[in-house]
């Protein structure tokens, strides 16, 4: 192979995907093999991580993909899939519109408690205690970052009814030797620091405990975010199609008979040319 042609098959390098006439492998294993063998949550993470999951790290991954898929049209992302497709939009323009406001207020409280999860466990490799890292990361945060801790609160459930469930997968696996437990400790540490700081309970959310699992599991924190925008895109695609079947044209975000709040000059007469 001559070097323009090398510099050709160089000009996108992967390790991903492997493919020719016939052939397609992912990661070396061949698609033939996978189909049927390999389900969908054990694939992202062949994909994501370069080799197969343990049956036990898929089924917890699973777990956390499947828990937040969908927090009704209230949610931004929803709403919009929804809007978008009474402007006569196809379903893929009405997934990519939701997806694309999956950004660090909605959406992104994932991988920001994953950041402090993993703050808080550098801390303890320096030789803090679990207390004294947790309330030290804590400290640092609402002083430069404000007083809301991602993954923690809730504006609509006074108890995230999902947080608790994924807390108890996350233990079993724990006691199944699958994951070691270190950042659930943390994310149940950070929420009694928070309760007693405030002087009530504020406890973990749907974020703070798929962070908790997503860094049992060893994800980074930038790829919990595109995990969760993987598990909001079934909500997403069931919301666009209902909508779709419901029809319905130009809704905007409140009823037409309704109307915003107005807080700019009355009205006015149009300055006359000089």
């Amino acid at each position: 192979m001559n070097d323009a042609a090398q510099e050709m098959r160089d000009w996108w390098r992967t390790e991903i995907i492997e493919m020719e006439p016939g052939v397609i492998r992912y990661r070396g294993y061949p698609i033939e093999e996978l189909i049927g063998n390999v389900s969908f949550a054990q694939m992202i993470w062949l994909m994501v991580r370069g080799e197969p999951p343990s049956r036990g790290q898929a089924e917890l991954l699973d777990t956390a993909l499947m828990a937040a898929v969908d927090h009704g049209p209230q949610a931004p992302s929803i709403a919009i899939a929804r809007m978008a497709v009474t402007c006569g939009v196809d379903l893929n323009n009405a997934m990519a519109s939701a997806i694309n406001v999956l950004g660090d207020v909605h959406g992104g409280a994932g991988e920001q408690a994953v950041e402090v999860y993993r703050a808080i466990e550098a801390r303890i490799a320096t030789g803090l205690s679990l207390e004294a890292a947790v309330a030290d990361e804590i400290g640092d945060y609402v002083a430069h970052r404000g007083k809301h801790l991602p993954g923690f609160g809730h504006r609509f459930h006074p108890i995230d009814p999902r947080a608790p469930r994924l807390l108890k997968m996350g233990d079993r696996a724990v006691a199944q030797g699958i994951v070691g437990g270190r950042f659930a400790a943390i994310g149940r540490r950070i929420e009694g620091e928070l309760s007693a700081r405030v002087g009530k309970r504020i406890p973990m959310n749907i974020d703070g405990a798929t962070a908790v699992i997503y860094s049992e599991l060893g994800f980074s924190a930038p790829l919990t975010r595109g995990l969760f925008c993987l598990s909001r895109s079934v909500g997403i695609l069931a919301h666009a199609w209902e909508q779709m079947e419901q029809g319905g044209r130009n809704k905007g975000p409140i009823p037409r008979q309704h109307s915003w709040s107005y807080a700019g000059p009355k009205c006015r007469e149009v300055p006359k040319k000089s």
